[in-house]
């Protein structure tokens, strides 16, 4: 019913466009999905740090994702809502990826902790010796206000705010995606709509903002921390998942809002394949960023005291030495010894990003809803006092009223009997 308000015209456009946009998208899906798996099973082959690879292969993993439901959208626009929920799920688990890989490069949370608190200690002149009192008074000195203004002095409450902030984005695009799909069923979503009966301007608003907000907490950590993860290069990382999460978003909400305003045309298979085509492209540009940016030659090599094959490589270089007026040849030779790598069991590997990093998920999760509830159970108890302590003062009101009630009666009895 809905197509029959749709000129034939923008039907007829579409109908023109779909093939070859499915064509050109779906080689370039295939090229992103080709070159994020081979990457992946490099570094699930050559998982010699389990702390660090776990992370980067969950946000590896963004690209196929984002390209196969894409395609299959752009290929039946039925399954659209289905592929746009599930993509919107796993960005959300891939930002937190990567939030945690930033700690994992640190030295893991405990080490991150120090740091930001040596930091702390350095931006407010303190010594790094104190008493148990002292540091919690410190700690209590720390208002939220200076995450905006001065985050070194929050020391390791910097973390704990960087981290709800991840964990929240998680939780909410979760839930508001799968909120989406039951207003969808009741025909209530309205997809691209901007209008106040429907429920995509709401949740885009509340989704824009944890969005923003989880972003700006991993931007103010990395801002803290760059100098110490100078070694991983981690500009090239950032710019290369953030144009991923940060792009494809505001990519679907400019297009909706084009579509609104009536930029583009009415039919609404045009605007979501738009979106799909486009992923398709940003997605083969982002494999092979990711090549580059996140590559597996790190971790190819361990330490001296590791196992594992020693490789020697021996270079000679023809050089000039000169003494006095003459010049004499000479030979330098420089020797550089590599212990490569065992290949790694994939299984094993696979094995230990699902349970290990589900536990960390799950741990992260308990304890944002923990910090979440924590000024909610706050604000009940304080309600509750307060009805307590009205409580008491009508009962003491009521206790009062009677011993008058009483000490009038016993006055009246007895000037009675004094009369008699």
């Amino acid at each position: 019913m809905a197509s029959s308000n749709i000129p034939v015209n923008e039907q007829k456009t579409y109908r023109d466009l779909h093939q070859p946009a499915f064509i050109i998208g779906g080689c370039f899906a295939f090229s992103a999905v080709i070159l994020s798996i081979y990457l992946i099973i490099q570094h699930l082959r050559s998982y010699t740090n389990p702390a660090e690879q776990k992370w980067i292969v969950a946000v590896l993993f963004i690209v196929p994702v984002y390209a196969t439901e894409s395609i299959l959208s752009l290929w039946n626009p039925k399954f659209s809502l289905a592929c746009d929920i599930l993509r919107n799920c796993y960005e959300a688990f891939a930002l937190y990826s990567f939030g945690s890989y930033l700690v994992a490069c640190l030295g893991g949370e405990r080490r991150v902790k120090e740091i930001l608190e040596n930091k702390s200690r350095n931006q407010l002149g303190e010594p790094l010796l104190e008493g148990a009192d002292q540091e919690n008074q410190r700690e209590q000195a720390r208002p939220f206000t200076k995450f905006f203004f001065q985050p070194r002095v929050l020391g390791k409450d910097l973390l704990s705010i960087e981290k709800f902030g991840l964990v929240q984005y998680m939780i909410l695009k979760t839930l508001c995606a799968f909120l989406a799909f039951l207003l969808e069923l009741f025909g209530v979503y309205g997809d691209g709509e901007f209008k106040w009966y429907y429920g995509y301007p709401y949740l885009t608003v509340v989704l824009n903002f944890s969005q923003m907000w989880a972003l700006y907490c991993l931007v103010k950590f990395y801002n803290i921390t760059h100098e110490r993860l100078e070694p991983i290069k981690p500009l090239a990382k950032f710019i290369s998942f953030k144009a991923i999460v940060f792009a494809t978003w505001w990519q679907g909400v400019g297009i909706a809002l084009l579509y609104a305003l009536g930029v583009l045309p009415k039919e609404q298979k045009l605007k979501t394949g738009l979106q799909d085509f486009l992923i398709c492209i940003e997605m083969a540009i982002a494999a092979v960023a990711h090549v580059f940016v996140f590559s597996v030659e790190p971790y190819r090599y361990l330490p001296v005291s590791e196992h594992g094959k020693v490789t020697t490589e021996k270079t000679e270089e023809a050089v000039t030495i000169e003494e006095g007026d003459k010049e004499k040849p000479a030979l330098l030779e420089k020797t550089e010894t590599q212990i490569e790598a065992p290949g790694t069991s994939i299984t094993e590997s696979v094995q230990d990003i699902v349970v290990e990093g589900g536990q960390h998920v799950v741990k992260d999760v308990v304890l944002t809803i923990n910090q979440a509830m924590g000024p909610v159970e706050k604000g009940v108890t304080k309600i509750q006092e307060k009805f307590h302590q009205q409580s008491i003062g009508s009962d003491d009101k009521e206790e009062v009223t009677e011993l008058e009630v009483e000490e009038h009666v016993e006055n009246l009895t007895g000037s009675d009997e004094s009369n008699v």
